[in-house]
């Protein structure tokens, strides 16, 4: 497994935000994370991704354990993530923001910035190369969040709802964008809520409520579990 949590557990005063998780993410693979707000998803990420460290339990990257490292080690090792709202850059060309994020894995500027070359045009903003990240639309923002963390050159991509907010026509487009993404090495796990999405493009999907794993399967199992339907369907909107 390229991804293994095991027992992982994560609190903020009070509140039990993480209750013993245990997962595996396949290489290769698009797994997805669903649940109701607040069930834990954002700080599963954060935790993986070194941004708060768990109470317990113990996180291995291709089986080497990555549980007490910083963030920017994390991303050394291979794992870099969107963030659920995009926050361009202010100020900062399309170009130097994706720029920015190559020189985590450049020797040399130049280097950096044929890599965001490369990255711009695997994701469609050629022609908004040299436009300000806060002047993007939405899909163009949800563009650049991903061209600002492949320029990491990830071994996995943790996406946070990426798709949320976009037409249908756009969701088809970063559906498309995910699959190729996937198809050139990459192995994701995606935050969504879009069930259109998660239907048609995870192999397998995790289920968190108030904090624990409730289930695990394939997207199409679990829209005929029970348990997930109690929890997870009941309790908002699907967007199917």
């Amino acid at each position: 497994m390229l991804l293994r949590l095991e027992h992982v557990a994560k609190s903020f005063g009070g509140l039990q935000a993480l209750s013993g998780i245990d997962l595996a993410i396949e290489e290769g693979k698009i797994a997805g994370l669903i649940g109701p707000n607040g069930a834990g998803k954002t700080t599963l990420f954060n935790v993986i991704t070194g941004f708060c460290k768990p109470d317990m339990g113990s996180i291995y990257f291709e089986n080497k354990e990555i549980t007490s490292l910083p963030p920017h080690q994390i991303c050394q090792k291979g794992i870099a993530r969107t963030f659920q709202i995009a926050k361009p850059y202010e100020g900062l060309s399309v170009f130097k923001t994706v720029t920015i994020g190559a020189l985590a894995r450049s020797n040399t500027l130049n280097q950096a910035r044929r890599k965001a070359e490369e990255i711009i045009s695997t994701l469609k903003l050629n022609d908004k190369k040299d436009k300000l990240s806060d002047s993007l639309t939405v899909i163009e923002r949800k563009r650049l969040e991903l061209a600002r963390a492949l320029a990491t050159e990830p071994k996995l991509l943790l996406i946070d709802e990426v798709i949320a907010g976009l037409n249908p026509t756009e969701v088809d487009e970063i559906s498309n964008t995910i699959r190729d993404l996937v198809k050139s090495g990459l192995t994701i796990l995606m935050i969504e809520h879009v069930m259109r999405a998660v239907l048609s493009l995870t192999d397998k999907t995790f289920v968190l409520d108030a904090g624990r794993k409730i289930a695990e399967g394939t997207p199409h199992d679990l829209l005929r579990d029970p348990v997930v339907i109690e929890a997870y369907i009941g309790k908002e909107d699907s967007d199917a």
